[in-house]
């Protein structure tokens, strides 16, 4: 089996570190905001049921505990 040359590991690592340092930065994005205003919950909920990823009574119900929980 032929090794890496330092200088081809090493062209082979920068793209490689710069594809994952995008990602744990697109993924941490949420995590800067650990408290949403009451607002945004409405507006993220909102888009979940006009995407079809909620029903509506499951809509009416999740905003009814949002607004509760205020």
């Amino acid at each position: 089996m032929k090794m890496l040359t330092p200088r081809l590991a090493a062209l082979l690592l920068i793209p490689t570190l710069s594809l994952l340092n995008g990602c744990v930065a697109i993924g941490n994005r949420d995590a800067q905001r650990p408290n949403a205003t009451l607002g945004q919950q409405l507006i993220d909920l909102q888009k979940a049921r006009d995407t079809g990823a909620l029903s509506e009574p499951e809509y009416q119900t999740q905003k009814a505990h949002l607004l509760q929980a205020k």
